[in-house]
């Protein structure tokens, strides 16, 4: 969508809620003025948080893309997310005793999604959710499909046959300059919901034992088959590969 057209927008869903500007302007606490520029389009001349507020305040949520030589973009960030896959199917190559499917979509209670990577380990029946990001750009957004995904994984795996004891959640983030900044910048919210490191993750996978909450990154331009740094989300300093 172009600056208009988010404005237009805007000012249609404010409308329908029956919302005055001021209203908003009260609840986003900003100008007036300043809503109307929202709505006019000039998005440029307002800070994103502002307008993430301005959207906030009539229930509605931004959306942001990007762009780039046609399809060629969305080719890039599906070769990321592919290259993420095989280094994660390399990991479980190496582990006998787990399934490891991709790309699980469910339907359940009209809840609908995509899991990145299901795995199962018979002999403990513990399950495995696993979420794979190229990019964090909403850390409350990540956490909160992450979560639900993983709240749905039992009635999901039943679905296969698995009757889960435990449900353990590993997100997997690619290696960068610009999410470790983002993970470093949420710290405190990522460790209380993800504790634990990738050196955990990769002990638990070969012992399986009451449930993991991990966290860790990826790299992109390591082995292909192997994790080449962690970060213990509490401190985000590097450590060496489990």
């Amino acid at each position: 969508m172009t600056d208009k057209e988010i404005g237009r927008a805007i000012r249609a869903v404010r409308l329908r809620k029956r919302l005055r500007q001021i209203d908003v302007a009260r609840a986003a606490e900003i100008s007036q003025q300043t809503v109307s520029r929202i709505e006019r389009g000039a998005l440029g001349e307002v800070s994103l948080p502002i307008i993430r507020r301005v959207a906030d305040a009539i229930d509605a949520r931004l959306v942001l893309g990007l762009n780039w030589q046609a399809a060629d973009l969305d080719r890039l960030l599906g070769a990321r997310h592919s290259g993420m896959h095989e280094a994660l199917a390399g990991i479980f190559s190496g582990l006998p005793e787990w399934v490891a499917l991709s790309e699980v979509s469910f339907a359940i209670y009209g809840e609908r999604g995509v899991i990145d990577i299901l795995a199962w380990h018979a002999p403990t029946r513990s399950l495995l959710v696993i979420e794979l990001k190229t990019e964090l750009a909403d850390i409350q957004a990540t956490l909160g499909t992450f979560d639900r995904k993983v709240r749905l994984a039992r009635a999901i795996a039943k679905e296969r046959g698995w009757d889960a004891k435990t449900v353990s959640a590993w997100l997997v983030v690619a290696d960068g300059s610009t999410n470790r900044r983002r993970v470093a910048a949420h710290s405190a919210t990522l460790r209380a919901a993800l504790p634990d490191d990738g050196p955990a993750v990769r002990a638990w996978l070969r012992q399986p034992v009451a449930q993991v909450r991990a966290l860790s990154f990826l790299s992109a331009s390591g082995a292909r088959h192997s994790f080449a740094q962690t970060v213990r989300v509490a401190t985000c300093r590097s450590n060496a590969a489990a």
